[in-house]
């Protein structure tokens, strides 16, 4: 679906058609045939609008004589139904500037421009194609900073539901969100490096506008952050993780060490109760309370076993 916005007092404003200074947004679902006829109508190479549609691409930018484009990679939540599949992903967002507009294009209906399609951002004008593609840069670490959290906090209420028990899901649930990390650690990378360029070669001719470019060194520095708390998050999942399989190696241990000796501890009336059970002659075996004096000797032999095990601490 192809969409046209502008600002008209203060407010978004969808428009029936294209006109000079609007943002076209370019949303789930559409064909190939109209892709090729935007790109035909704009005048731009048809690969900057399908490039953005290829999750595995890397971000980066290019030029195409007036035509520039640029490629972000953002989170999303994953909707796939796999059990051991990653919590989040990061999918890329096309933006690409006209001389007469500034087009967005994504595989899905993206939350970072969802947040301008709801017009909860402020002072955006698409008219200020600049400004405009400064805040979606803002917004998409905005989001990764947001969905680090969560994942944070998802982690923090699996580490105590393990302190419980020790289950295979809350392993899993772990290895999610540590490819979910992973994802986000290349993305963040790829983004700052996308930006340090940009800042280098002053690809939005920015350079004499102060605000601006503070603004955009301001996004620099919490990409900067996010990738750092990314990591962070990552280290610490690392040694939860290594620190959880020695605990489960360890209670393992301990479990078979307790059945093995509790296994010696019955082996002893078992044993006694083998030899009465021969078809020979054995002392007490005519007295009448041989039974009874067999059972006790067996409990009472199994006792002081028990009680030395316990004393060596073997318990």
């Amino acid at each position: 679906m192809i969409h046209y916005y502008t600002k008209h007092g203060g407010r978004l404003r969808e428009l029936e058609g294209p006109e000079i200074g609007c943002w076209m947004n370019i949303t789930p679902p559409f064909s190939e045939e109209e892709l090729e006829e935007v790109a035909q109508n704009l005048d731009i190479p048809l690969d900057f609008l399908t490039d953005s549609l290829d999750v595995d691409e890397r971000s980066r930018y290019e030029r195409e004589e007036e035509t520039r484009f640029i490629l972000l990679n953002s989170p999303f939540l994953n909707t796939s139904t796999e059990e051991n599949d990653t919590i989040y992903v990061t999918i890329p967002i096309g933006i690409i500037i006209t001389i007469d507009t500034v087009v967005t294009i994504s595989s899905e209906e993206n939350p970072v421009l969802q947040l301008f399609l709801d017009d909860k951002v402020k002072n955006f004008d698409p008219t200020d194609d600049s400004l405009f593609v400064l805040q979606i840069m803002e917004q998409n670490v905005f989001r990764f900073l947001t969905c680090l959290k969560k994942l944070n906090q998802r982690r923090n209420q699996i580490e105590r539901e393990l302190y419980d028990s020790s289950r295979n899901e809350e392993l899993k649930q772990l290895l999610s969100i540590e490819k979910s990390l992973v994802y986000f650690m290349n993305s963040l990378s790829s983004n700052e490096l996308l930006k340090m360029k940009m800042k280098r070669v002053d690809f939005l001719h920015i350079r004499e506008d102060e605000d601006k470019s503070d603004l955009f060194e301001d996004i620099i520095i919490d990409n900067s952050q996010a990738m750092e708390m990314a990591k962070v998050y990552a280290d610490i999942l690392n040694g939860t993780m290594d620190a959880y399989g020695s605990i489960i190696s360890n209670n393992l241990n301990l479990t078979i060490r307790r059945l093995t000796l509790i296994t010696i501890i019955l082996m002893v009336p078992t044993l006694i109760a083998s030899f009465y059970g021969m078809n020979i002659q054995l002392p007490f075996m005519n007295n009448p309370y041989a039974l009874v004096g067999i059972v006790l000797l067996s409990i009472l032999l199994s006792a002081l076993l028990g009680w030395y095990f316990q004393r060596k601490r073997m318990f």
